[in-house]
């Protein structure tokens, strides 16, 4: 699977793109100006994906991804 069809897939089963969960992120102290803030680790955004969400392993790590900057 792509990374952009993860990111396909959580808009479909959340209704949010990615851009919603960098506003979210940042509303939860992970993020400053879209930037992954120092000593917030993967399964930090994992777990509150996974809680808040019911994201999947995989797809949380894609949006962690995304957070650190993969575009593909």
């Amino acid at each position: 699977m792509s990374f952009q069809a993860y990111l396909d897939n959580i808009k479909a089963k959340t209704g949010k793109s990615l851009d919603d969960f960098k506003e979210l992120a940042e509303e939860k102290d992970f993020l400053a100006n879209g930037k992954l803030k120092d000593g917030v680790k993967a399964g930090d955004i994992v777990a509150w994906l996974k809680a808040d969400f019911d994201l999947g392993h995989g797809h949380a790590m894609a949006i962690f991804a995304a957070f650190k900057g993969k575009t593909e």
